[in-house]
């Protein structure tokens, strides 16, 4: 009888865990939807508010590069807060950063100031980095397929709020009379705010835990960022989402410097941007059939290519056939990498090394918003474009070599 009661009580411990985890990744999709889109409202209107507010020309995008930095330099500190207080409390921490950063924001427009604005997109690029390491909450509890699965399906979110993100830009900009552009950024903090009861239903997986660990478990981080295998992952996360980033703060320029409308360039970053969500639905599935390192390989073939389109002419099909292929690369090949880096620490050692991962990722991308622009205008499209296919080969080579001696699911 106490082996029937013990196979029957671990039964019931499994299933609640099943549904924890199948929670939690719901969860995290919500709050993926609401946090996701801070970032496209800053891009869209930093540079805009930004030539409002500033008295040098030169320094209407620091706006959007204030939000970057602030990723960058927030990704440690996140991870060290939710490896000694949990996840939940970090990602309330960081959705109240978000509203925060929302107001600030508002207050800079309103009193315009250049300064508090950017101090505003600033802490926005602080909520972010709570709002990208939610990719990797929903693998707490899970292993194998499961994990690559729930990655896809956080990574969904950011599909919506890449529509939610445009929209209230659209329908909020004048809702403060006067101060165009303010509406847009209450509305940022609204949605952070919105965010917060979402946040409060994660719970903890039993098997992993997204509390407190122990400080003393786990290889120390040099020793993980010794792995071979784990440098490889942080590295095709780097190459996806730098070149990536690097690309699309150069086209929409480009484009208006060809003779395109400003129209034209957005409509095209916007199907970027569904290109590189869109796919999450399929994502999971093709990690889970090929492996993730011929997805993540495949990715990069894909923003290989997308440079040789745009080097192919200047015709408006370039440019947003470069930018689809663009987005479509970066979906395989960042969450590819995501889902390596999940595969190389153990739940012990997982804030160490996914806040070293994001640290290094989005210095990455901080760096390349800072000096597409500059290098767009010294050398021109051409040269950004030749840039990016050395780049490639350099990870794609060991990817592959790599990919080629695991088997098809891994």
């Amino acid at each position: 009888m106490g082996i029937v009661e013990k196979t029957f009580h671990d039964s019931i411990s499994a299933s609640e865990q099943q549904k924890t985890v199948s929670r939690n990744v719901r969860v995290l999709t919500a709050a993926q939807s609401l946090g996701g889109a801070s970032s496209p409202i800053i891009i869209s209107l930093g540079g805009l508010v930004g030539q409002q507010l500033a008295t040098d020309p030169a320094a209407a995008t620091l706006p959007v590069s204030m939000l970057n930095l602030g990723l960058a330099l927030g990704t440690l500190p996140a991870a060290v807060i939710m490896r000694r207080f949990g996840r939940r409390a970090g990602y309330l921490l960081g959705a109240t950063t978000g509203m925060t950063a929302g107001l600030i924001a508002t207050l800079g427009i309103i009193q315009a100031s250049f300064v508090v604005f950017c101090i505003g997109t600033f802490m926005a690029g602080l909520y972010s980095a709570y709002v990208q390491s939610y990719r990797f909450a929903a693998t707490d509890g899970l292993i194998g397929a499961e994990r690559d699965r729930a990655i896809s399906r956080v990574m969904i979110g950011g599909l919506v709020a890449a529509v939610i993100g445009p929209q209230l830009v659209i329908w909020t900009r004048d809702a403060l009379p006067g101060h165009t552009f303010a509406g847009s950024f209450l509305s940022q903090a609204a949605l952070a705010m919105l965010a917060i009861p979402i946040l409060l239903a994660l719970r903890r997986p039993q098997s992993v835990g997204s509390g407190p660990a122990k400080t003393t478990d786990g290889r120390p981080l040099f020793q993980i960022l010794a792995s071979p295998r784990y440098l490889l992952a942080v590295a095709t996360g780097v190459v996806s989402y730098g070149l990536m980033t690097f690309i699309m703060t150069a086209a929409p320029l480009a484009m208006v410097g060809h003779g395109h409308s400003v129209g034209s360039a957005a409509l095209g970053i916007q199907w970027h941007v569904l290109a590189m969500f869109g796919p999450s639905f399929i994502t999971g599935r093709l990690m889970a059939r090929f492996g993730k390192e011929r997805v993540a390989a495949v990715g990069l073939l894909l923003i290989g290519a997308s440079a040789l389109v745009a080097l192919g002419g200047m015709n408006i099909a370039h440019f947003w056939g470069a930018l689809i292929l663009l987005g479509l690369g970066w979906n395989f090949g960042f969450i590819g990498a995501t889902a390596m880096v999940a595969d190389c620490h153990t739940p012990s050692e997982r804030g160490k090394a996914q806040g070293a991962n994001d640290f290094v990722v989005f210095g990455t991308v901080a760096c390349a918003s800072f000096f597409a622009g500059s290098l767009l205008h010294t050398s021109g499209w051409t040269t950004v474009n030749w840039l990016v296919l050395p780049t490639v080969a350099f990870i794609l080579v060991p990817l592959v070599w790599r990919a080629a001696r695991l088997p098809k699911s891994n």
